[in-house]
């Protein structure tokens, strides 16, 4: 990704949401025609890391409380860390299916219900198993004024990407919530074939 091809919309506002006050900040990826956004609280400047996550867009799990992933209760999550803390962001990426887009999420979606784990789903259908690029969240953090940071994710390669675009990841913070039935394979496989750092015991109920 170009990272010229990211600029900052003038658009900002207040957000007040159920976990506290954050301020909502937009950003275009002109080469996809793609908002993005960064929701801050507080003040990022200090001799502490910034808490951070980045969140990858997941409509299903989001907006309609999907139990077959994680990323819903991920979300929520973060955002009340953010809040107990007092600051913090959470960059929120429109990288939906782990990067395939939504048409393709739920077309793997179908192959799993036939049986076929995520990552398995999403290479029979000619995808990566991951096509999510952090180049973005990089440029993102930096134009708010983050480049030491708290990074709450169970995802090394997040951490590897952001670290060589220059964002100083002084710790991984576990984000393990959500864990039910429905989605308990799906963790495994993240765990034992994507290299998230899930151990058995996080995975009870």
């Amino acid at each position: 990704m170009d990272i010229k091809e990211i600029e900052y919309v003038p658009a900002e506002a207040s957000l007040p949401t159920d976990h506290g006050e954050f301020k909502i900040r937009i950003f275009n990826d002109a080469s996809k025609g793609l908002d993005h956004v960064a929701l801050t609280m507080g003040d990022m400047v200090g001799p502490d890391p910034t808490p951070v996550r980045i969140h990858s867009e997941c409509l299903t799990g989001d907006a309609f409380g999907s139990l077959r992933c994680d990323c819903g209760p991920q979300l929520k999550a973060a955002l009340a860390e953010i809040n107990t803390i007092g600051y913090g962001c959470l960059v929120y990426l429109r990288q939906e299916g782990r990067g395939i887009g939504l048409k393709a999420k739920i077309q793997a979606y179908n192959l799993q219900d036939s049986g076929a784990d995520t990552l398995d789903a999403n290479l029979m259908l000619g995808h990566p198993g991951d096509a999510r690029d952090y180049t973005l969240a990089a440029t993102i953090l930096k134009a708010v004024g983050i480049e030491r940071i708290s990074l709450m994710t169970n995802n090394p390669d997040k951490v590897k990407q952001l670290v060589s675009h220059g964002i100083d990841v002084v710790e991984r913070l576990p984000l393990i919530v959500g864990v039910s039935a429905q989605n308990r394979d799906y963790l495994v496989t993240k765990a034992k074939r994507m290299g998230h750092v899930i151990d058995n015991e996080d995975l009870e109920e």
